[in-house]
């Protein structure tokens, strides 16, 4: 049988622009012992650790952990693109789980550069090669950034069949400001109005700038422990994990819709085995970080995962169920779209937040009485990593 994986603690650092933050190394380092004093734990008695960063040399995850202690541990990198930090939690609490370990470490970080994301080398396959196909063959290809233009394809290919208002997703972009005003490791936390948000510069149909997420520098940590180990340290009834799961491209990614080639079909696939893994529905969830990167797809994802019912996001939306007196509150701590997405901590990120959630320790952005969470994170390439949390 499985062991019980918890949460025993967490960390982050506030989110920076580009050519604004610390390096790399000392960020995650920060992290790390922010995470491991919230753990009340020392270094020395993590057995392995886990790290996620997507641009960076090969060994980044050793110089950032060579930061805090040189104990010899295993140190594994990882790279799974904007669900990195995820994937890395997924491994750690795997060890957690098969008895490998008793206690393992977790960090993700990013120090990105200014500007849209774009191919690093060009002399050899591109992995998204088949994804940019699609985009070609379904809607063509402009001068707009790459991200964008699959994203708000999948908006435009959502509003073509449901007919939703253009203000629809930048009400998504209000909401996440709001949320994020609350939130001191957020990048942009100053409000803004819907008429702002719309008025602002054209990415890409419907895409505004305010409606996309900034590139952004950062790092978050999480501390894992099994049961036995929680119990001897004493912890006051820790956040678990109840279940992950894992999807990557499936065929109809690659058919011909936008929508199913920006992970429609992975996150539906993802959400539906978790609930049957943990017994936990959509229905029950109280609180989701879910991957934001653009409105169009938190639009998308609440129908994927469940929230509401297919061609219902809109009402989901304009009624308020996506927020604070809604049915679930979605992105308190203001998502990618105002927290910021390093890619690798982005994952890492989103537990810390659910973590303090459960613990009740969100102060303003408390979700009140939150008990149970679900995490959403989703890198194109792909992978859908889905998590399910409880406190005892």
């Amino acid at each position: 049988m499985a062991k019980k994986v918890n949460v025993l603690g967490v960390g982050m650092v506030p989110f920076a622009k580009p050519g604004k933050s610390d390096p790399y190394n000392v960020m995650a380092a920060a992290a790390i012992r922010s995470a491991l004093a919230d753990a009340g734990v020392g270094f020395e008695q993590v057995e392995q650790a886990f790290t996620g960063y997507v641009f960076g040399d090969s060994t980044c995850g050793q110089r950032t952990v060579y930061e805090v202690g040189l104990t010899g541990i295993p140190v594994f990198n990882t790279n799974n693109n904007c669900s990195t930090g995820s994937a890395a939690l997924m491994l750690g609490a795997q060890a957690i789980a098969g008895g490998v370990a008793e206690c393992v470490l977790v960090v993700g970080f990013e120090q990105m550069e200014k500007g849209a994301l774009g191919s690093k080398y060009t002399d050899r396959t591109n992995p998204l090669d088949q994804h940019v196909q699609v985009m070609s063959d379904v809607q063509g290809i402009n001068n707009a950034p790459f991200a964008a233009q699959m994203f708000g394809g999948a908006g435009r290919e959502y509003q073509w069949r449901h007919g939703t208002k253009r203000d629809t997703f930048g009400r998504i972009a209000e909401k996440a400001r709001k949320h994020a005003s609350k939130n001191p490791f957020a990048l942009f936390n100053q409000p803004l109005s819907l008429d702002e948000i719309m008025g602002s510069p054209m990415v890409f149909d419907p895409l505004t700038r305010f409606q996309c997420c900034p590139p952004t520098c950062g790092a978050a940590a999480a501390v894992l422990c099994s049961d036995e180990l929680a119990q001897k340290l004493g912890a006051n009834n820790p956040v678990f994990i109840v279940g992950q799961t894992m999807k990557t491209d499936l065929a109809s990614s690659f058919e011909d819709s936008m929508i199913k080639m920006c992970g429609y079909d992975m996150a539906a696939e993802a959400a539906h085995a978790l609930y049957e893994k943990t017994g936990v529905g959509p229905q029950d969830v109280d609180v989701v970080e879910l991957h934001d990167c653009f409105t169009t797809n938190e639009l998308l994802t609440y129908e994927a995962i469940g929230l509401c019912k297919e061609g219902g996001a809109e009402e989901f939306i304009r009624s308020g169920d996506n927020t604070y007196g809604g049915r679930v509150v979605t992105n308190p701590s203001g998502g990618l779209l105002s927290k910021g997405h390093p890619l690798g901590a982005t994952g890492l990120a989103q537990c810390a937040e659910l973590v303090w959630q459960l613990r009740g320790e969100a102060q303003q952005r408390q979700v009140e009485g939150a008990r149970i969470a679900l995490q959403h994170n989703l890198g194109l390439g792909g992978a859908c990593v889905m998590t399910m949390y409880q406190r005892s």
